[in-house]
């Protein structure tokens, strides 16, 4: 685990003073470089030693069995995961015939900087061989977000003290070894040993190329790298290529002092529809465009493409220098994860390792999207048609569980339920609430008709006929959704859970409204008066099950009468709780392993008064164990609106560090991008209060020390708003864009363009404390390296 020594912390960059092994395998992650698209993690140029050669490209997979010891009905047979592709990131150094690996001869430095600015990886290593001959080594490592094929290395080698013998081996190799997770299953690892079955390898002057084909998914891929070669007189160069390995060779004598520079160019591409010469054409095609670009012009690109994102994106923080870091690497990731993925899903993990098997979840339209809609619209806007491009998967999903509509899978890589826990993959629908409340946001947010008309109706339509035939109404009239899984694992197949319902509800409403706006839209997909009225009817009658004699929300029907859970006697190693108790006892226990209720209480909020989120929060903060990441942020959400504050900030700092600190004692399988998202809603909507469901953008700031002062930006209909918090005030700024309403603490005001409104923030309320269970408080500032904890998923 990654403690406070591992970083040095900087405001816009993460810097590793030195290299520990046993810290290797976090570091791939943290390091790892993508745009979307292509997805490198952040190994060593040389390859070895390393925990997971990951290389990836958003959506390639596998095919794989989903065994079940007693199979039933509407369980998924096929899974999908994640392949490590061709790794074309390498990059062997041979110094007077010794291999240059940091586990021999003397490592005199060793420095690694991801330049959250520039887009780039820096590493700048002092090593001498076993034989005495001391080297520099100097690496730039980019993948593009101008250039979506391409990633680039600028690789350099200065002989130190006395002349070397220099070799550079830059390769692409196929089927390199990788760990499978989760994977017991014998016949899953063998599926994955060899997936990659070679159909061209081409070697000529300084480009060598490779195209591959996924043995059971069918899906084709390219790789080709070029190079431009700088070294003294004498350099020479050769190519070659077999089954699985292509690679350049590079050989010169260096006088002390002197550099060999090689730049290696790497293009990526990949289909399910075209063929291979097609692909090797495509990927031909983005070299000869990077050769043209250059390595400078790469590197300005990429910068250039930053300046713009960070214009809008960044988030200021005083008070507190390492949460100030933290939350510029966890935006940085959000934007590396979708800013190039066009179309495609944006893993949980994005693309900086293989946990999850690479899938997406209801993770990505409930955290990562709300970040997306307010900073990137277009990244947002590409990911949700990414959605609906899946919506026949989605209707066939629905009616093989005898439902009308569409049913969105729990998790998924290219649209197919891959999820062997029934509870989940079957019973939390959920999902399609989420989906549903990503477009309404999407919409509101940018104004885009043209994607509401052409896109988002359609969605919201098949989502609420779904929701239409899932539930129904009792004796008494209300509205009823039973059997599902809400965000809470540890409590599955309840009846109408608060969360599930609420958020149906709204789904409900926002398909009746945007079929009205848009009436021949909907009657194409068959949507007529006397629908849209009984979807109304049905959101207007949800029940929301809620205990008088304590006063609070009940997270579903019968909750509050559950067993309670006895945490005074549930030992520290005991948690995360379902890998220790059988699920019968969490399913009918008052224990939660996620925000659920809370959830509702920040997506929701308007359906409830300040008072009740209060009660509902202190009653579920006091069962809340956080066995998942995904539940901090919300918290901290939900805490910071009902007064809370000292508790929202450390749970601002447990999620936006859980990478850098590693806090959950898993980064080494790829970055947790939900918690990472939910940094930037703890930030705007928890501190900022932000909120979206109602006519105007609504803002209740508040901040608590060490924090001084908070400054965030948000785009909404083409506007760019800046707000910046202090502990006594906020100021909202016009940047770009028409005249708009807002609101402050109730109060609504107009702001016009290059002008700004300073508005006091009321005096703080004093509430009592409240914590969470017993052996379950929330990471806190100045925790050593002993303070992380497992989670099961999230």
């Amino acid at each position: 685990m990654i403690d406070r020594s591992a970083f040095e912390i900087a405001p816009w960059a993460i810097v590793e003073r030195s290299l520990r092994l046993d810290r290797l395998a976090t570091s791939e992650s943290v390091f790892a470089l993508s745009n979307g698209h292509i997805g490198l993690r952040g190994n060593l140029d040389e390859g070895e030693p390393h925990r997971e050669p990951g290389s990836y490209l958003n959506g390639f997979f596998e095919a794989l069995p989903l065994p079940y010891a007693e199979p039933g009905y509407g369980y998924p047979e096929e899974g999908q995961t994640l392949l490590n592709v061709t790794n074309g990131k390498l990059v062997r150094l041979l110094v007077d015939d010794e291999p240059f690996d940091v586990r021999y001869g003397t490592l005199e430095r060793h420095k690694r900087v991801l330049d959250l600015r520039d887009g780039v990886l820096r590493r700048d290593v002092m090593w001498t061989s076993p034989a005495g001959q001391a080297v520099r080594v100097r690496s730039t490592r980019l993948v593009s977000f101008v250039q979506r094929a391409i990633a680039a290395v600028c690789y350099e080698v200065e002989a130190i003290g006395a002349p070397a013998r220099i070799v550079v081996q830059s390769s692409v190799v196929a089927n390199e070894p990788t760990i499978v997770h989760g994977e017991d299953d014998p016949r899953s690892a063998a599926a994955l040993r060899g997936a990659l079955v070679c159909e061209y390898h081409t070697a000529r002057d300084s480009e060598v190329a490779m195209g591959h084909r996924a043995r059971v998914s069918g899906l084709r891929m390219a790789a080709a790298l070029d190079h431009v070669i700088d070294g003294p007189e004498g350099t020479v160069s050769s190519a070659e290529s077999e089954t699985d390995l292509a690679r350049v060779t590079v050989s010169t004598e260096l006088a002390p002092g002197r550099t060999l520079r090689v730049v290696k160019l790497l293009a990526y591409g990949w289909s399910a529809e075209r063929s291979m010469p097609a692909l090797r054409d495509q990927v031909d095609a983005a070299l000869s465009a990077a050769r043209r670009t250059g390595w400078d012009g790469l590197l300005a690109a990429q910068r250039a493409y930053l300046d713009t994102v960070w214009e809008h994106a960044d988030v200021e923080i005083d008070g507190d220098p390492e949460l100030q870091q933290a939350m510029r690497f966890a935006i940085f990731q959000i934007v590396q994860a979708a800013a190039r993925a066009e179309n495609r899903a944006i893993p949980a993990k994005g693309l900086t390792g293989r946990g999850y098997d690479g899938h997406t979840f209801w993770d990505m339209d409930t955290y990562t999207l709300p970040v997306l809609t307010y900073t990137t619209p277009d990244a947002a806007r590409d990911a949700l048609r990414w959605r609906h491009s899946t919506l026949p998967l989605a209707r066939a999903r629905a009616a093989q569980l005898h439902l009308r509509g569409a049913c969105f899978p729990w998790r998924t890589i290219r649209g197919e339920e891959c999820s062997g826990y029934w509870p989940a993959g079957t019973a939390a629908f959920h999902v399609n609430a989420d989906i549903a409340d990503a477009v309404r946001r999407y919409v509101s947010a940018t104004g885009d008709t043209a994607f509401e008309r052409d896109v988002g109706v359609e969605m919201l339509v098949e989502t609420a006929r779904l929701w239409a035939s899932l539930g129904h109404h009792d004796a008494e009239g209300g509205f009823r959704i039973d059997g599902v899984t809400g965000p809470d694992e540890y409590t599955a197949l309840c009846d109408n859970n608060t969360f599930t319902n609420l958020m149906a509800a709204r789904n409900l409403r926002s398909a009746a409204s945007a079929a009205e706006r848009h009436p021949e839209r909907a009657a194409a997909l068959g949507v007529d008066g006397e629908e849209i009225a009984k979807w109304r009817e049905a959101a207007g009658a949800i029940v929301v099950p809620f205990d008088t004699e304590l006063g609070v929300t009940a997270q579903c029907d019968g909750f509050t009468r559950f067993r309670r859970w006895r945490f005074e006697d549930t030992p520290p190693d005991a948690y995360p709780l379902l890998l220790h108790f059988p699920y019968y006892l969490l399913y009918s226990s008052q224990v939660v392993k996620q925000a659920d209720l809370v959830l509702a209480l920040f997506l929701c909020g308007e359906e409830m008064t300040l008072e009740q989120k209060r009660r509902d929060f202190e009653h579920y903060e006091a069962i809340t164990v956080r066995d998942s990441t995904l539940s901090a942020s919300i918290q901290g959400v939900v805490a910071a609106e009902v007064g809370h504050l000292e508790l929202a900030y450390e749970y601002f700092r447990e999620t936006a560090l859980v990478d850098l600190r590693d806090i959950a004692g898993n980064t080494a399988d790829g970055l947790h991008l939900a918690a990472l998202s939910g940094a930037w809603l703890v930030a705007v909507a928890g501190f900022g209060g932000m909120r979206d469901q109602g006519d105007v953008l609504a803002f209740a700031p508040r901040l608590v020390a060490p924090m001084t002062r908070l400054a965030f930006h948000l785009l909404m209909r083409g506007r760019c708003i800046r707000v910046d918090i202090t502990p006594h005030d906020a100021r909202y700024e016009l940047r770009s864009g028409d005249p708009i309403e807002l609101e402050h603490h109730g109060e609504r005001f107009t702001l016009e363009h290059d002008a700004s409104r300073l508005m006091p923030c009321p005096v703080r309320e004093q509430v009592p404390t409240v914590a969470p269970p017993a052996g379950r408080e929330p990471f806190r500032r100045g925790a050593g390296a002993d303070a992380h904890r497992r989670v099961g998923r999230g």
